[in-house]
């Protein structure tokens, strides 16, 4: 099965089913990030600074919208919280990374 072919959460009939839409859900989240990234090397290029990186107001922001609309989605926003803390933190050290190799 591809994500095309993976049938939905309430269609799964067997794990076989469920391991392949939690594989195929995984190569989209993959996708969607590597798109993230991008716009971190985006960032990199635009920000005029090497402190401008690093936006606690901003962070906040991002992680308190995530929490809120995985709770509106019914999932647990504790881990959708603990998940995006990383994910900024990660996305901060690649921006630094790649603003310092721009301008090297």
């Amino acid at each position: 099965m591809t994500e095309n072919t993976a049938k939905s959460p309430e269609s799964c009939e067997s794990m076989i089913d469920v391991r392949a839409g939690v594989d195929a859900t995984d190569r989209e989240l993959v996708a969607l990030l590597e798109k993230r990234f991008g716009y971190m090397r985006a960032a990199a290029r635009i920000k005029p600074t090497r402190d401008a990186v690093r936006d606690e107001e901003r962070k906040a922001s991002v992680i308190n919208a995530a929490v809120a609309d995985a709770e509106h989605r019914g999932i647990p926003g504790e881990v959708v919280g603990d998940i995006w803390e990383r994910l900024v933190e990660g996305s901060i050290a690649y921006e630094m990374v790649e603003w310092d190799r721009i301008r090297d």
